[in-house]
């Protein structure tokens, strides 16, 4: 390879690194798991006597991946991917014993990153359901 053709390469390349970024697929960190952002919740706020069996809950937000799942109160429940922006999970009433807050997030598990500095997936920050 000539030193030209190299350099135009070498340039490419860091181009490519550059304008994609390590949030989505590329070549440069293979990653198609970007870590999840949750916005809302709904409900946000139920009646304890509202919960049996069950109920659904959405979690509304960006960067939802088939692989992503809400975490209620630090357990990984089923999960229904909608969109990138839309979770359902159903929570049981044996996933609330009393009155009182629950930590609602999504978890996204890494992709293939090699290890050259880029993140992939990872957890939101939480939001709180309010069990009244």
């Amino acid at each position: 390879m000539k030193t030209s053709e190299f350099c135009r390469f070498t340039l490419s390349v860091l181009m490519i690194a550059l304008l994609s970024g390590c949030g989505g697929l590329d070549v440069i960190c293979g990653s198609a798991r970007p870590k999840p952002i949750i916005s809302s919740i709904s409900p946000a706020t139920i009646p304890l006597a509202q919960v049996a069996p069950s109920f659904d809950l959405t979690v509304n937000g960006t960067k939802f991946v088939g692989a992503s799942v809400v975490i209620f109160n630090g357990v990984a429940v089923p999960t229904v991917v909608n969109s990138t922006i839309k979770l359902t999970a159903t929570i049981t009433a044996a996933m609330i014993g009393a009155t009182g807050n629950y930590n609602v997030s999504v978890h996204t598990p890494g992709g293939t990153t090699g290890d050259i500095g880029c993140s992939s997936g990872g957890d939101s920050a939480a939001l709180v359901l309010n069990v009244t």
